[in-house]
């Protein structure tokens, strides 16, 4: 009986969630599509665009997935709540225990595949849908370099600016500052791409002016290598922003920007939140299976779908400000990320008990 019981339950369950997901996850697509239409051009085109959007599905799904939980719970338990079937299941003896434990089967599942999606899709996807918008657009617009997104870096004396780079370690759009050791700027230069040879870069179309005390020079190359120690892997970890790196990208990159003496609060604030994702996904459920039991179990589904919907909204506006904030006054980024956690768990917990 029990095990019907949890297919049962676990059938309501997953398939609200799967629907909501579908219809966040799509609308936020095509909302995505249509803010790409502005930078259409000769190199960018529609069907790019709609490449450049198909490839960031993943990091939408992992991002959108926490709320989906909590309307998908609300919507599939408020089903069985109207229909009376989750009061008849207390009065046959199951328990409020037992119900919950049922709800978190599909949420376990819907968690592992976010890790592994998180973990394992997201990194890569993202990398090469920013590197294929970027070159895409670049090529309408006559030179990557005139780009305005990328990432600064410095290393040493060098101060650089890389507009796009590919998960083959291609990298477009290198602009570099050289100071001396008190800080005078002693060249610039502009490079079309680079290859990664293993121990450096060989830079392509370089064109660099040489800054003197009376004068300047300006030469271009065809080619010229650069000594870094700069990798394509350290590159892409600092071309993506940090929510969508994995979790190891993020503690290595952190420990990396430790060694430089560098703040790598950001990226610690990314790895809490990816680690204790799961915990997130689990406390905005049991808010929803406590709302069902108590002060949602006898109102319309608009009013269910509303609540979810303030309720994820208002949890995700606590992380992004805690996170940040506790970064900012100086205290651990786990601080930040664990208190909207820690208060969605309280407050389902509350309403449960209140409940009986």
């Amino acid at each position: 009986m029990m095990n019907r019981l949890d297919l049962y339950i676990t059938r309501h369950v997953l398939g609200a969630i799967l629907i909501v997901m579908l219809v966040i996850v799509g609308l936020d697509l095509l909302f995505a599509l249509v803010d790409q239409l502005p930078d259409l051009n000769d190199g960018y085109k529609i069907k790019d665009a709609a490449i450049y959007v198909g490839l960031t599905a993943p990091r939408r799904f992992y991002e959108h997935l926490p709320l989906c939980s909590l309307i998908g719970c609300l919507l599939g338990l408020g089903t069985l709540a109207t229909s009376s079937e989750l009061t008849v299941m207390r009065a046959a003896g199951v328990s409020t225990l037992r119900i919950i434990g049922a709800v978190m089967k599909p949420v376990v599942l819907l968690i592992a595949a976010g890790f592994m999606v998180g973990e394992y899709v997201v990194p890569t996807s993202e990398q090469t849908a920013q590197s294929y918008r970027t070159i895409a657009v670049s090529k309408g617009q006559g030179s990557v370099s005139r780009l305005e997104r990328g990432l600064w870096h410095r290393e040493g004396g060098t101060f650089l600016h890389v507009k796009a780079v590919t998960t083959e370690g291609e990298i477009f759009g290198i602009t570099r500052y050289r100071f001396s050791d008190n800080w005078t700027l002693e060249s610039a230069s502009v490079a079309e791409k680079g290859y990664f040879t293993g121990d450096g870069w060989r830079l392509e179309n370089v064109q660099e002016t040489r800054f003197y005390a009376e004068h300047t020079e300006v030469s271009e190359k065809i080619e010229e290598n650069w000594a870094s120690g700069m990798t394509p892997s350290l590159l892409s970890t600092l071309i993506m922003e940090p929510d969508n790196l994995s979790v190891a990208g993020l503690n290595t990159y952190s420990d990396y920007l430790d060694e430089q003496g560098l703040s790598a609060a950001d990226y610690q604030v990314a790895f809490w939140s990816k680690v204790l994702q799961p915990l997130s996904i689990a406390g905005l459920v049991l808010v929803a299976v406590s709302f069902i039991f108590g002060p949602l179990r006898s109102v319309t589904v608009g009013q269910r779908l509303i609540a979810g919907v303030v309720v994820g909204l208002v949890f995700k506006l606590m992380q992004d400000l805690l996170g940040p904030a506790s970064t900012v006054y100086g205290l651990p980024p786990l601080l930040g990320v664990i208190v909207p956690i820690a208060l969605s768990f309280l407050i389902g917990w509350r309403l449960l008990r209140k409940a009986g």
